[in-house]
This record gives structure tokens, C-alpha cells and sequence, in this order.
């Protein structure tokens, strides 16, 4: 265990995710890193996510239902407010995440106390957990406007671990309902407020099954245009953002091109275009099958 380092506070806001929200929990308490509070938020479920969640039995837990069905942004935004802790890292309610995420977070944190945020790498996973493609960005990897404003910086959304006090004073926005972290990143790097590392390694299993289709490319495409338009402040040139509009506004009519030829699943393939070696999809695949083994101590 890691004792040397500080507690955090996990947030998983969870809406009707009865299938995945135990694996998500689980993979919190397989963690090398030990000392911390698991904050499950409902947002309104119908299932039986909220009979779940309080069904695991650990002082370690909160959690917390109003019965309103609010939204992500509107949960992430509550989050700060709820953690006991200096150091807040997200998860979704249907991922789950490496063992020794959490230490490797803390521990480039501490050793660099200028920094707010740490992102890491991800392995894509198929709805049965079988992992299908592994990316990330380098250590060296530097945010640049045109990279922020395209939505192409490489912060990894879920995978984040940061300050309490960062996300307390950067808000998502909640009249927005997609693409609300892009928007994040733009406001907070215009207000020079966006000091973040990478870890490149894949820390963090996301499933991505569903996602690639029109209508949630679509939105977020149209919601990233509104951004460059709305909420780029002086950080950006002109120039900077007649670039992104641009090139936003042909890959939204690219997408439309490969949806009307049934051709979408190339983006996906792309998003994953480093094969796994077998050895290392065997490696991933051990470790998800150790984080399903984990004994949670659930209630009879």
C-alpha cells in the first residue's frame, strides 16, 4: 500500500448503471492506493444502481440521492462540494480502472506541486470487457490553443485526478448536453488556468461500444463549434480560432459522408489503430479478470 501518500476522494455519478456500477466500485477497492472515500452519486435512476450502491458496506462510502435526474455536468459540478479530501479523481459508472491508477496519479501530484491535473492513457474496451486497442499521449505531450479548441488535447475526460480547489473554481457548464469537458478545457486554458501532466500509459478501461455513432458525433461536432464561437476568451488568437472552426466544421461533414456510405466504424478503428501485441491484451485482460474477482462486502 501507499501510506506516503495523501487521501483522495473518488466521484463515480452513476444513472441507471445496475450492469457495470459494482465492476466500477470494485476497481476502486483493488487499488494499490488505500486511503480514500468513494462518493457514489445518483442522478435520478430507475433501475435497482441506488439499491447497488447502497448495498456495499465500507465507512469509506457515501452515497448520496435527491431523486432529480440532473445530468452529468450538473453532478460533477456538486462533487467538489461533497469531497472530504484534497484530491478528487473521476470515474464513470460503467469503466473501470487499473489497479495502480490512483498511486500514479498521487505520486506525480506530489512530486509536482505546480501541476492541477493528471490525465492518463486508456484501453478501449468492447461491452464484454475484452479490450480491443490502447492509446495515449506522451509525457511530453504540450497544450496548444489550436489543440484545445479542436477538442484534440488528449486529456482523457474520466481518467482525471486533480485538486479539489481546481474543479471548485472551474465549473462545467450545464446548459450544455455533450461535450461539456472540451468545453472545460477551453475556458480554463484561456484564463491560463489549465496546469495538467500526462501519464501515457492506459490506467484507465473505458468502454466505448455505442459511442461511435451519428448522433452523438453530430452533437458533440455542433457543440464544439458553439464553443470556438462562445466561450473562447483572449487566450486564443484569431487566427487560432478561424483554424478550429474550420477544421471543426469539416470533420462534421466528414462523419456525415462516412455515416451515408455505412463507413463509421473506421473512426473507431482509427481511434485504435495501435494493435496489442498478445501479450499485452493477455496482461490487460489478467488484470480486468483480477478487478471482477474482487469480494466486495455487500450486504445479504
Amino acid at each position: 500500500m501507499t501510506s506516503a501518500l495523501p487521501p483522495v476522494t473518488i466521484g463515480i455519478p452513476f444513472y441507471n448503471a445496475e450492469a457495470t456500477l459494482l465492476d466500477a466500485v470494485r476497481s476502486v477497492f483493488a487499488q494499490t492506493h488505500q486511503d480514500w472515500e468513494l462518493i457514489l452519486m445518483d442522478d435520478g435512476s430507475t433501475d435497482r444502481s441506488l439499491e447497488l450502491a447502497h448495498s456495499i458496506k465500507d465507512p469509506r462510502i457515501k452515497v448520496y440521492s435527491d431523486g432529480q435526474n440532473k445530468r452529468l455536468a450538473a453532478r460533477l459540478n456538486e462533487m467538489p462540494g461533497l469531497a472530504t479530501h484534497d484530491y478528487l479523481a473521476r470515474m464513470d459508472a460503467d469503466d473501470l480502472m487499473s489497479p495502480v491508477r490512483i498511486e500514479r496519479q498521487l505520486s506525480l501530484l506530489v512530486r509536482q506541486p505546480e501541476l492541477d491535473l493528471v490525465s492518463t492513457g486508456i484501453c478501449s474496451l468492447t461491452d464484454a470487457n475484452e479490450p480491443v486497442g490502447v492509446r495515449g499521449v506522451a509525457e511530453t505531450q504540450i497544450l496548444h490553443p489550436r489543440s484545445v479548441l479542436l477538442g484534440s488535447s488528449g486529456i482523457v475526460h474520466a481518467s482525471l485526478l486533480g485538486k479539489r480547489d481546481w474543479f471548485s473554481r472551474n465549473h462545467y457548464r450545464e446548459d450544455i448536453r455533450t461535450g461539456q469537458d472540451s468545453n472545460l478545457w477551453v475556458r480554463a486554458f484561456s484564463l491560463g488556468d489549465l496546469n495538467l501532466a500526462f501519464l501515457p500509459d492506459a490506467l484507465y478501461y473505458y468502454r466505448e461500444d455505442g459511442n461511435v455513432v451519428l448522433p452523438k458525433l453530430v452533437a458533440g461536432y455542433k457543440e464544439c463549434l458553439r464553443t470556438i464561437l462562445r466561450d473562447s476568451g483572449p487566450g486564443y488568437s484569431v487566427l487560432d480560432k478561424t483554424y478550429a472552426f474550420g477544421l471543426t466544421l469539416a470533420k462534421f461533414l466528414f462523419i456525415r459522408v462516412l455515416s451515408a456510405t455505412g463507413s463509421l466504424d473506421l473512426l473507431r478503428n482509427r481511434r485504435n489503430r495501435n494493435a496489442l501485441p498478445q501479450d499485452e491484451k493477455d496482461k490487460l485482460k489478467q488484470e480486468i479478470r483480477s478487478i471482477h474477482s474482487v469480494e466486495l462486502p455487500l450486504a445479504d
